[in-house]
């Protein structure tokens, strides 16, 4: 009886603290603390799902844990009048067998879950309706919107006279919203890493080397973008906007870099691999290619 009512005495705070903690749930942590939302493209859903419930799992392996080495301190501890060691044990066979199956599970389940996520992230969009080029540079972004045939070159970021960064005349690469994108992300000297923070996902920018991002902006917004890479000393002023506008405002943008708005830093036509620095990678015209 007395084990009895210490159990129902025992359930009473705990369930008022998990009744606090989920009520007291803000939209920023029921998504892991993690920039943007699950609207911002069509993959973020995805890639918060996982970290989420990964992090659901572990710090449900932590609870247990840590259960158990207070268990066992309490429970296994000495006693008053007691002395010496208590009895050894070589070997605990189920106690063994667990703690080598359960942690095999959980790596086996997190490779398998990573393994499909990244798959359906990376898989190639067919006839994407928007196909963009960006060049990485020290310290600045180039991008090729090779569907329209315009461009916009960047420059590095800048300070204002108080010392902050001048975040009006960063890169800005516009994108419409609810179209496929493709974009090929190429460096001109030395590796990059191409994140757009909200997006949740980043890509390498290798020289000589091309990879792929493909996405669905969903929501219109301004986001902010960065080289993830440590690449030299402005490696912290690489940074640029993505815009996500409607259908209308990307063609008027579009045109507008044609008509020469944005001269000399965009305009009709593309920038290629002339302007990279390692002239002797494949790719950049070298003499191995011929």
């Amino acid at each position: 009886m007395r084990s009895n009512r210490l159990k129902r005495w025992a359930v009473i705070p705990i369930g008022l603290a998990v009744a606090i903690i989920l009520a007291g749930c803000t939209q920023e942590q029921l998504q892991g603390w993690l920039p943007g939302d699950a609207e911002t493209t069509n993959h973020t859903s995805r890639i918060i799902g996982l970290w989420v419930t990964s992090w659901i799992v572990l710090l449900a392996v932590g609870l247990v844990t840590w259960g158990l080495i207070i268990w066992a301190a309490v429970v296994y501890r000495r006693r008053k009048g007691q002395s010496g060691l208590p009895v050894q044990l070589r070997y605990n066979l189920p106690v063994e067998i667990f703690y080598t199956i359960v942690p095999l599970i959980l790596v086996l389940g997190f490779f398998a879950f990573t393994a499909r996520d990244q798959a359906a992230i990376e898989e190639p969009t067919a006839n994407p309706d928007v196909q963009i080029e960006v060049f990485g540079k020290r310290w600045a972004w180039d991008f090729n919107y090779v569907t329209d045939d315009a461009y916009y070159s960047g420059v590095q970021a800048d300070f204002n006279p108080d010392g902050s960064i001048d975040t009006d005349n960063l890169p800005v690469l516009v994108l419409p919203v609810d179209k496929t994108v493709e974009i090929k992300i190429e460096s001109r000297d030395v590796i990059h890493s191409f994140w757009v923070v909200d997006f949740l996902y980043k890509k390498d920018m290798i020289p000589g080397k091309s990879n792929y991002m493909y996405f669905t902006p969903t929501k219109i917004g301004t986001y902010a973008g960065k080289c993830a890479e440590l690449c030299g000393e402005y490696h912290s002023l690489m940074l640029f906007t993505v815009e996500v506008v409607s259908q209308e405002d990307y063609d008027a943008y579009i045109e507008s870099l044609k008509a020469g708005e944005y001269a000399p830093y965009g305009g009709e036509g593309q920038i290629g691999a002339d302007f990279n620095v390692n002239q002797n990678l494949p790719g950049n015209g070298s003499s191995t290619e011929d």
